[in-house]
C-alpha cells in the first residue's frame, strides 16, 4: 500500500505503532520513493541521525503509511523536542495530513517529548495549514534552509535540446562555453549508468572510498558557507550523511574538474520520490574567471540525470528570504539565487512551512529559555 493510500476512518491516521522489522524492510520504498517523498523520511536518515545522538521513531500507521520522526532529550529538566523531517509525506487530503501529524504529537507526547515540528513540503493552496491549526499547530520558523522551493517541470518525452533551449540565454552560453573550456564531470553514483552519458566515472579507489571527493567538496563548501554566510555541518558529520545516501542510492555527487583532472566545483543532488534534488553546490571562488559556467554546468548535468530516469520535475531547492520567507525582490540578499534558479525555468512553489504542536508548554519554554542561555555561555 503507498504512503498517500486511504482506510476506514477509524484506523490509519489515529494509530501508530513502532515499525516492526518486516516493516523496515521495505521502509524506503514507502518513505522515499513514493510521490512526495522525501531522503530526510529515509533509513539512511534515521541511522545517521542514531549515530550522531538523536533519537528515533520509525512510526507507521495501521494503513501502512510510514513516518520517520527524530528527536532530541533536554538535560536538566528532562522532556525534549521532536522533529518528522520533511513529513508527513504530502496526501492528496489535507485533513488526513493534519491527522497524521496530531496522530505523531499524541504518541510524542506518550514518549516524553515536549513539542514537534512537521514540514512535509505541502502546497500551500492544499489548505493544509487550516487544518494543522484544528489540531493545535501553530507556523514556526523553518529547521531546513528554505520553505519555499523552485520546481522545473519534465514533461515526459522531453529532449534535451528542448530543455537546454528553455533556459536563459545566459545561463545556455555558460554552459556551452564551459564545455567548450574542456570541464568534464565526473559522477559518483551507487546506481548503475551508460558509460555512453555525458559523464567520466570516478577514479577506481575513489569509488571504492569517497571519503577523498566528499573531502575536497566540504572545502569548496566551506569557503562558500563563509563567504555567504550560511550554516554548515562539521566535516566528519557531513562526510558521514554523504557517504550513508551515496550507500543507499539516495545522493549523487557530481563534479567538474579540469582537462588536468582538478576540481573546479562540485554539487549534490538527492532522489526521491517523482523528482530529483539540487541540494548543494559550490566552486573554488580563485577558478570562477577561467571557469565561470562551471556550477551551471552540473546543474545541466543534474538535469540530464532526472530527464534520464524519467523524473517529473527537477527542483531546484529554494530562494527564499530569511526571516520573512518570501519570494526575493531585487534589493534583497537571496535574490541572486533566485534568479539563477528561474535562469533554469524554475517556477516558484509556495508550500506551507513549518508547524509545531506543544504538548508541554511550560516545560518546552524553559528548556528554550535554558538553551538559549546555554549558547551565550559558549
Amino acid at each position: 500500500m503507498t504512503a498517500g493510500a486511504t482506510t476506514d476512518a477509524a484506523v490509519g491516521p489515529r494509530s501508530l505503532h513502532l515499525a516492526s522489522e518486516a516493516e523496515l524492510e521495505g521502509w524506503d520504498t514507502r518513505a522515499v520513493e513514493v510521490p512526495g517523498g522525501h531522503v530526510l523520511q529515509s533509513r539512511a536518515w534515521a541511522e545517521y541521525r542514531a549515530a550522531h545522538g538523536w533519537r528515533t521513531w520509525q512510526l507507521v500507521y495501521d494503513d501502512g503509511f510510514p513516518l520517520l520522526v527524530v528527536g532530541r532529550d533536554r538535560p536538566v529538566i528532562g522532556g525534549g523536542w521532536a522533529y518528522a523531517s520533511r513529513g508527513p509525506i504530502p496526501e492528496p487530503d489535507p485533513e488526513r495530513g493534519a491527522a497524521r501529524a496530531a496522530a505523531a504529537a499524541d504518541f510524542l507526547a506518550g514518549q516524553g517529548m515536549d513539542a514537534l515540528i512537521v514540514d512535509g513540503e505541502t502546497p500551500f493552496e492544499s489548505g493544509l495549514a487550516d487544518q494543522l491549526r484544528a489540531h493545535g499547530f501553530e507556523p514556526t520558523e523553518e529547521l531546513q534552509p528554505s520553505r519555499h522551493r523552485m520546481d522545473l517541470q519534465l514533461p515526459v518525452r522531453t529532449s534535451d535540446d528542448e530543455i537546454l533551449r528553455s533556459f536563459a540565454a545566459t545561463t545556455r552560453n555558460l554552459i556551452r562555453q564551459a564545455e567548450r573550456r574542456g570541464l568534464r564531470v565526473v559522477r559518483l553514483d551507487a546506481r548503475p549508468w551508460s558509460i555512453e552519458e555525458p559523464y567520466d566515472p570516478p577514479a577506481p579507489e575513489d569509488e571504492a572510498d569517497p571519503t577523498a571527493l566528499f573531502t575536497t567538496f566540504y572545502g569548496m563548501l566551506d569557503a562558500t558557507a563563509r563567504r555567504v554566510g550560511f550554516a554548515l555541518a562539521s566535516q566528519a558529520a557531513f562526510l558521514d550523511w554523504s557517504k550513508r545516501a551515496l550507500a543507499a542510492g539516495h545522493l549523487v555527487y557530481l563534479q567538474a574538474v579540469d582537462a588536468d583532472g582538478e576540481p573546479v566545483a562540485g554539487a549534490t543532488f538527492y532522489r526521491h520520490g517523482e523528482r530529483l534534488t539540487y541540494s548543494l553546490a559550490g566552486d573554488r571562488a580563485e577558478l570562477r574567471k577561467s571557469h565561470p559556467g562551471a556550477v551551471r554546468l552540473l546543474l545541466w548535468r543534474g538535469i540530464q540525470i532526472a530527464l534520464r530516469e524519467g523524473r517529473e520535475t527537477m527542483d531546484l531547492g529554494g530562494g527564499d528570504v530569511r526571516g520573512a520567507r518570501g519570494r526575493p525582490k531585487p534589493d534583497d540578499e537571496t535574490y541572486g539565487k533566485y534568479q539563477f534558479k528561474a535562469s533554469f525555468g524554475g517556477r516558484w512553489v509556495e508550500l506551507t512551512g513549518a508547524h509545531q504542536r506543544t504538548m508541554r508548554p511550560l516545560r518546552h519554554a524553559a528548556g528554550r529559555v535554558l538553551g538559549r542561555l546555554a549558547a551565550l555561555g559558549r
